[in-house]
């Protein structure tokens, strides 16, 4: 039966192809949208989820099975589950990971055993699940669930299938009401910090967001300013982590993830695990009443071994490629990006002193959606840049069958639109004076973009601003199979200093699908 549902679907069932239709189902810009539109019924947005869960042939108590760990917050929700899931599989189960966005390929949202789901494994599952999913569409209006509720779903349906003894779960946006929160019985709950994001949707306001976040509940990060009484209205128990100096350690405990911020998640992950194992081991529900302070306790040498093993890419993340380093960081609120710049300015005069000459300092930046990016480029004013490079999450020119990144939601022009303003912002702040603009040519099909200032540049794509920085520098970016874009001999006179430099430098911030579109020309490992 199953085989000819795949048949009836009328498409090859190959990687590609399910990339492809999975993009018919629009991206998050959309979702926000819809999102918006049912603001004055969120309950609906559950509802909704309920109905398509039961048309891809899942029940919502089949998921009480997957002992979840669900977590949500402003920033740093992402690295927790990645040091949780971490923590745990060093124990020895066998753990399900579900998270956004995607760097370079969709299926890295849906982990086993901490690696991305294999393609043949995501074209299986995915087909199974679409199919049951368009052959009831006629029956309900012709509706399909957008992308992330659909990755939501197969999330569930894999993670059935391949019988994981438990399974961590980012929310998308907020909690209250994300497609997420079907879940009716996680195992335990976690708040990292909060902060201003969304606020279209989850409220302009700490205490309107807090609300929304706990929506799914039991273990936070303190903060002083946030306002725990939103939080009490949920019934539930709730704990507080500790500083992670307050766990009995021999030494210092060592983290994978680089940044001081990340010591927060840390302490969060320990208590989640912590929590996890308590009541895996003792076979019942914890019971613990009001707010009260979660004990620091002795960390195990799973958990040490754990939080320092811990990889997640695109997060205050180092590659360096011969004269050329990068650092990779997908901040993309006035927080994240307090927390990138601190990290920043650490770790890059490390790698300065080490050089033995002159480096030059590059930054490049995207940002998308509803972001302040004038308050974001404000705070990478003081790292002292060179250069300052905009360009939009396009990864190259020339169109590619890379489907995992492509964005049906935002036009071309609009974008390249934003990464101007984002270069005047820049010129702004660092109080330079107006200056006729100057066509910047770069082929392959995209509109012609203006260059104002020597050192500040906008580039159609991301391939196109790495080439022009490294300025054949870095191996990985000159391999012979490699397009070269071609740029005016005007813009290229401007990079001597790159050329001249003992090592360049490279901030890529603002945005993490910016950072993604990086690490697929930089990293090639995550292509395969």
């Amino acid at each position: 039966a199953e085989a000819k549902s795949l048949r009836s679907c009328g498409v090859m069932n190959v990687f590609q192809d399910a990339v492809c239709t999975l993009n018919t189902l629009q991206t998050n810009a959309s979702a926000l949208e819809q999102v918006k539109r049912e603001r004055g019924h969120p309950e609906l947005q559950l509802q909704a989820m309920r109905g398509f869960l039961q048309r891809a042939g899942l029940k919502v108590d089949e998921l009480d099975r997957l002992n979840i760990i669900h977590v949500t917050g402003t920033k740093g929700k992402g690295s927790t589950c990645a040091f949780t899931e971490q923590i745990l599989r060093n124990y020895g189960f066998r753990t399900g990971f579900y998270s956004s966005p995607h760097l370079v390929q969709v299926r890295e949202r849906i982990r086993i055993n901490g690696q991305p789901i294999g393609k043949e494994l995501f074209t299986k599952y995915f087909w199974q699940v679409y199919c049951r999913l368009e052959e009831t569409k006629d029956a309900h209006g012709g509706s399909m669930p957008a992308y992330f509720r659909f990755l939501t779903i197969l999330a569930f349906h894999i993670f059935l299938q391949e019988k994981v003894d438990l399974a961590v779960f980012e929310v998308g946006i907020g909690g209250a009401y994300d497609c997420t929160n079907i879940i009716r019985r996680p195992w335990v709950c976690g708040i990292s910090s909060l902060g201003i994001d969304h606020t279209s949707i989850l409220g302009d306001t700490i205490e309107k967001i807090a609300w929304q976040k706990g929506g799914i509940f039991k273990v936070i990060i303190w903060k002083k300013n946030t306002k725990l009484c939103m939080l009490r209205g949920f019934s539930c128990s709730l704990s507080v982590c500790p500083d992670l100096e307050e766990y009995q350690s021999e030494g210092s405990l060592r983290l994978g993830l680089a940044g001081h911020h990340q010591r927060s998640n840390a302490s969060l992950a320990l208590q989640l695990s912590h929590t996890w194992l308590q009541r895996h081991f003792l076979t019942g529900a914890l019971e613990f009443s009001g707010v009260s302070p979660a004990p620091a306790f002795q960390p195990s040498p799973a958990m040490i071994k754990g939080l320092a093993e811990t990889e997640w890419p695109g997060r205050n993340q180092t590659l360096k490629h011969g004269p050329v380093t990068y650092f990779l960081d997908g901040a993309h609120t006035t927080r994240s990006m307090q927390a990138c710049v601190r990290w920043f300015n650490e770790i890059a005069p490390q790698h300065e002193r080490n050089a033995g000459g002159p480096v030059m300092r590059v930054l490049l930046f995207n940002a998308t959606g509803e972001r302040d990016c004038a308050a974001m480029l404000k705070l990478l004013v003081p790292c002292l840049f060179d250069f300052a490079v905009f360009c939009p999450n396009i990864t190259e020119a020339i169109a590619t069958c890379n489907a995992d990144q492509q964005n049906f939601n935002v036009s071309v022009e609009n974008m390249l639109t934003r990464c101007l303003d984002n270069q005047q912002s820049w010129r702004v702040l660092n109080g330079q004076e107006e200056k006729p603009g100057a066509e910047l040519l770069i082929g392959g099909g995209l509109p012609l973009v203006a260059e104002r200032q020597s050192h500040t540049l906008v580039f159609p794509c991301i391939l196109s601003a790495l080439q022009w920085i490294s300025q054949g520098r870095d191996s990985v970016l000159s391999d012979p199979n490699r397009c070269v874009i071609p740029v005016k001999p005007s813009i290229n006179a401007k990079a001597d200093p790159l050329r001249e430099a003992v090592n360049i430098h490279v901030l890529i911030t603002g945005s993490l699908h910016l950072v993604g579109g990086a690490l697929k020309h930089l990293d090639p490992a995550l292509n395969s």
